[in-house]
C-alpha cells in the first residue's frame, strides 16, 4: 500500500443514490457463508445496512462522492478479501478527540466486535440512520459515534471547522478534531466511567497519544498518518 494522503477540506458532498452492487450479487452464497462463519466466531455481529462509495472526487476544499446502500455481510467479506472491487470505498468519519494538554483520545475495540483489538477514534461505516436530505451526513455521524462510544456530547468539545481526508487504499477517513476542555488523564477517566455503566460497551479501553512514540500497530495507517502529521504541524 502507498503511504496515506491527506487532503484538508471544508465541504463534504455525499449523495446516495440506489445502485445494484455487482460484487455484492456475484459472490452472494461466497458473501453469506463468510458471514454465517464470522457469526459463529463472534455472535454478536449483525448483518444490518451500511452505505459505502463509489466515484470519489477531491476538489479545492470539497470532497465529492456517491453513495449506495449494502449490507453488512458484503462489505465485510469485501474487506476481509482484500477489497477485489477497486471501483468502491469505505468512506466513514472520525471524532479525533484532543483533550486540554495536547492528547490525543482513543479506544480499543472489544474483543466482541468485528474490528476486535484495533484502536482508533470513534467512528463507523455510515448507514441509514446518517442520511439526512438524500446524502450521508458525515458530522452527524460522528456525533452519534462519539456519543455512542465515550458518552461525551457535542456541547463537551469544539468541532473544527474541517476535514482532514485521509486516502489509504480503499479507506477514505475524514478525521475532524473534537477539542475538549480538559486534561487528557481526566478525559480518559470519564471516559472510562461511562464505558463502566454500559451493558455491553464497544470499547474494552481507552489510550491516550501525547507523541509519535505512543503509535502502536494497532492503529490503522490512516490514523497514525493523520497523528504524524499533526505533530509534525
Amino acid at each position: 500500500m502507498t503511504d496515506p494522503r491527506i487532503h484538508r477540506v471544508t465541504a463534504l458532498d455525499l449523495p446516495v443514490r440506489p445502485w445494484p452492487w455487482p460484487f455484492a450479487t456475484k459472490w452472494r452464497a461466497d458473501i453469506d457463508a463468510h458471514f454465517a462463519a464470522k457469526q459463529r466466531e463472534k455472535p454478536k455481529i449483525w448483518n444490518g445496512r451500511v452505505l459505502l462509495g463509489r466515484n470519489p472526487v477531491l476538489g479545492g476544499e470539497r470532497l465529492c462522492a456517491e453513495y449506495f446502500e449494502t449490507d453488512f455481510a458484503s462489505f465485510l467479506a469485501w474487506r476481509d478479501w482484500g477489497f477485489p472491487d477497486q471501483s468502491v470505498f469505505n468512506g466513514f468519519g472520525m471524532g479525533a478527540l484532543r483533550s486540554r494538554d495536547g492528547a490525543f483520545v482513543m479506544g480499543e475495540m472489544g474483543q466482541h466486535t468485528a474490528n476486535a483489538g484495533r484502536i482508533y477514534f470513534p467512528s463507523g461505516t455510515p448507514d441509514l440512520a446518517d442520511i439526512r436530505d438524500d446524502a450521508v451526513d458525515i458530522a452527524g455521524s460522528v456525533g452519534r459515534e462519539v456519543e455512542e462510544e465515550t458518552g461525551l456530547t457535542p456541547a463537551d468539545y469544539r468541532a473544527s471547522p474541517h476535514w482532514d481526508c485521509v486516502l489509504a487504499g480503499r479507506a477514505v477517513a475524514m478525521i475532524r478534531i473534537l477539542q475538549v476542555d480538559m486534561p487528557g488523564e481526566a478525559l480518559r477517566r470519564r471516559i472510562e466511567a461511562n464505558l463502566a455503566g454500559q451493558q455491553m460497551p464497544e470499547l474494552s479501553a481507552i489510550h491516550l497519544v501525547r507523541s509519535a512514540s505512543d503509535l502502536t500497530a494497532a492503529m490503522p495507517r490512516f490514523v497514525t498518518a493523520f497523528i504524524e502529521s499533526r505533530f509534525a504541524g
